[in-house]
């Protein structure tokens, strides 16, 4: 079988149909390899001998290993599942801290940005005038929010959709982030609203 997938792929293999010719240089001429269409290679086996063999009497016992490893290599490995404890859900690398943090972002920048187009306020004076305990009170809000589905060890969820997964949640937290930090330095050194 592995022969027969080798030879067909030389066969079909475009540079082994081009033909190099050349008189001065002999060396360097590549016949021309054609597919013989009336040599066929048959597997037959007969109605009694369907229970005499199995797929793995046929593979020489060095390739068995090598195929069983392939088997085992696409099967996909089992799928994580959230630790319900706090400890591991706001661990370094665990569910909760960036997912948490990249919501409050997104909020934090909408919202400075709405209250910088309607007050004119930068984001310093806003946090100044009041937006401390709103951020305050929201970051509680969608920490606990954020918290619940985690410890009851549902995790984010599998959904495959292009533009709603949790990949995209993730990727426009981590803009949001850096986009609320740019909004802050930015209007620091130009010492008003950015709008």
């Amino acid at each position: 079988m592995a022969t027969s997938v080798v030879m067909q792929s030389v066969i079909a293999n475009p540079l082994s149909k081009t033909r190099f010719t050349n008189s001065t240089f002999p060396g360097n001429h590549l016949p021309r390899l054609q597919r013989n269409v009336n040599m066929r290679v048959r597997c037959k086996v007969e109605e009694g001998d369907k229970d005499k063999y199995q797929a793995s009497d046929l593979i020489p016992p060095p390739l068995q290993k090598v195929v069983e490893k392939d088997a085992s290599e696409l099967t996909p490995p089992p799928t994580k599942k959230v630790s319900p404890n706090f400890i591991d859900v706001m661990a370094f690398a665990g569910p909760g801290p960036e997912r948490i943090n990249g919501r409050l972002a997104m909020i934090g920048f909408v919202s400075a940005i709405q209250v910088e187009i309607i007050n004119g306020q930068d984001l310093f004076t806003q946090i100044s005038n009041g937006g401390f305990q709103w951020f305050l009170g929201a970051s509680i809000l969608l920490t606990v929010a954020s918290l619940i589905p985690f410890l009851r060890g549902i995790g984010p969820a599998a959904n495959q959709d292009p533009v709603m997964n949790p990949d995209a949640e993730l990727w426009n937290g981590r803009f949001a982030m850096i986009g609320l930090v740019a909004l802050a330095i930015t209007e620091y050194f130009k010492g008003g609203a950015l709008i």
